[in-house]
């Protein structure tokens, strides 16, 4: 499901072929797509970090600590504080490009509209689950940490067994069951 970025930004030819133009930020009305041009979605002019919610709490717990940003980086590098910053920071082939996209954050980070410029995003990991044989949307069924079927109807991921990656989930499959990357936590 995708949602539709609508543009910030309008290029308005006033005639056809005209040299006449200018930029708007709404789309006018009664004009044809002929002569209006999208220029740039707020998504591109001010794009926001994706972080999960563990990583947030880090990056929030630093910057109440009025920290700059060498003085972040450090505490984030020198202690076991922020392992998922770390993570993120150096625990990656592209470490470079995360670390430059964290330096960016930390110089336009908004401590009170932080929407701004980080995104949540919830934490993934891989579950086993039967594979329904008729499917109707809310029977899954996952296997807990003795793989055992055990539905709970409450919570069917609740006392499921997660795995951080595919090939680990797929070590717990059999012809009854799959392996799904789900979101963790709330449902």
């Amino acid at each position: 499901m995708s949602e539709e970025i609508e543009p910030v930004a309008w290029l308005v030819s006033q005639e056809p072929l005209s040299s006449v133009q200018y930029v708007t930020d709404e789309k006018p009305l009664g004009l044809d797509d002929k002569r209006v041009f999208p220029l740039y979605t707020k998504e591109q002019l001010q794009s926001r970090v994706k972080m999960t919610q563990a990583e947030f709490d880090e990056f929030q717990k630093l910057v109440e600590q009025e920290y700059d940003l060498y003085s972040a980086i450090s505490e984030i590098g020198d202690t076991n504080l922020c392992p998922n910053l770390y993570d993120r920071l150096f625990g990656s082939v592209d470490n470079k490009s995360k670390q430059n996209e964290f330096a960016v954050l930390w110089a336009n980070f908004e401590e009170f509209e932080p929407q701004k410029t980080i995104e949540i995003i919830p934490e993934k990991k891989w579950f086993v689950r039967l594979i329904p044989t008729i499917p109707t949307g809310d029977d899954d069924i996952y296997l807990d940490s003795e793989r055992i079927v055990s539905p709970d109807y409450h919570s069917p991921k609740k006392a499921a067994a997660t795995f951080d990656t595919k090939e680990q989930a797929d070590e717990w499959t059999n012809p009854l069951t799959e392996s799904v990357l789900l979101p963790v936590g709330d449902e």
